[in-house]
């Protein structure tokens, strides 16, 4: 079969055994209203859902639940340590999470450093090790180096999820080489996470062989974060198909699309 044949839904996106249609993935933190938040989810496409457990209330009885906006029926949660600074802490969130709501699946997030929102590897790798003993589906937020991403698969890591530039700065991807890196070598889906700042960015990652894109900034930071969502769902497609399409050779000199045997002298 060819390509252009192929239906987004023949092509999952599998996690851990999880498959989803979708392979772009949306956080619900800086909306600037709940509606907001839903339409664009919405609009996005997405299945998967972020949620920082420190900042946000997971509790079905809290004032404003952000399961009435965005079901649990409905969407994959994807708890997420955002905000914690050693291994210490991300453990001890991503487990409330779960004792919340039952998530065994969740994004671990280690920061190292406070201006540039750079990931602390080593405090990542240790408290991976620790959540995949007891049973979590981790999918590990780290910088663009193969060398982490490597030693996070080998801890048992279900996802990797590098950056693509640093969080919120929509700078899009500053290291396509190492993103490839990454790719190449990883036995688990990889997933940029961070800097995506418009559709192109989007698109880049998918064509470097990425299995998904995170993104959060992108769309709530946007003019208009419902017409930015279908955006990127266009440009995460088209940037699979693209890659699974295998893009032509670039070449140094010009390449005549007409065959010269024919030519009238």
């Amino acid at each position: 079969m060819k390509i252009a044949e192929v239906p987004m839904n023949s092509d999952p996106l599998v996690i851990a055994g999880r498959r989803f249609t979708s392979r772009l993935l949306v956080g619900t933190g800086r909306f600037k209203s709940p509606a907001l938040l839903r339409d664009a989810v919405h609009a996005s496409g997405a299945e998967i859902i972020t949620v920082a457990v420190r900042r946000v209330n997971l509790s079905p009885e809290s004032e404003a639940p952000l399961q009435e906006i965005l079901p649990p029926q409905r969407y994959t949660y994807l708890p997420n340590s955002a905000g914690c600074h050693t291994a210490e802490e991300a453990l001890r969130y991503l487990r409330l999470a779960r004792e919340l709501g039952g998530w065994d699946m969740v994004k671990l997030e280690v920061i190292g450093d406070a201006r540039t929102l750079y990931p602390d590897a080593e405090e990542t790798v240790k408290a991976a090790r620790i959540l995949v003993s007891e049973g979590f589906t981790v999918m590990a937020y780290t910088n663009d180096d193969p060398v982490t991403a490597a030693k996070l698969e080998q801890a048992g890591c279900a996802a990797i999820m590098p950056l693509g530039a640093p969080i919120g700065s929509g700078l899009g991807i500053q290291n396509p080489l190492n993103i490839r890196l990454i790719v190449e070598q990883a036995g688990v889906p990889v997933l940029v996470d961070a800097g995506v700042g418009t559709a192109s960015d989007a698109a880049m990652a998918m064509e470097l062989g990425c299995s998904g894109v995170l993104m959060n900034a992108a769309l709530s930071d946007a003019a208009d974060p419902v017409v930015m969502a279908r955006a990127m769902k266009a440009a995460v497609e088209a940037g699979r198909l693209a890659y699974l399409a295998g893009r032509m050779p670039k070449r140094a000199c010009a390449a005549a699309s007409s065959p010269r045997e024919g030519f009238i002298a």
